[in-house]
């Protein structure tokens, strides 16, 4: 499994880079506080309801939750679907917000 940093992820983006990210948190969750991206729940990643990531099968997409562990099982899961490109945030929004 591939792993990012926050810092080279924040890096990435204020380089303007086109990132597809994948929030698999809760809708309260991401009310709180979000960095952008697809929205898909752990839940619906793990009874397969990905279809509109269909087209990023072979595409980089960096998955984050609170802390990276949903976001690691997501990961694991995309992978079994086929999914070639998929990278786990070390730490989640807690990092993200502490750094």
């Amino acid at each position: 499994m591939n792993n990012i940093s926050v810092s080279k992820l924040k890096e990435r983006l204020l380089n303007a880079e086109i990132i597809n990210l994948l929030d698999v948190r809760e809708q309260d969750e991401r009310a709180e506080f979000n960095i952008g991206g697809t929205f898909i729940p752990l839940g619906q990643i793990m009874t397969m309801q990905v279809d509109e990531l269909e087209d990023l099968k072979k595409e980089e997409i960096i998955c984050y939750c609170r802390s990276g562990k949903r976001s690691m099982q997501a990961v694991l899961m995309l992978e079994t679907m086929g999914f070639t490109n998929v990278v786990n945030l070390d730490g989640g929004m807690i990092a993200w917000q502490a750094n």
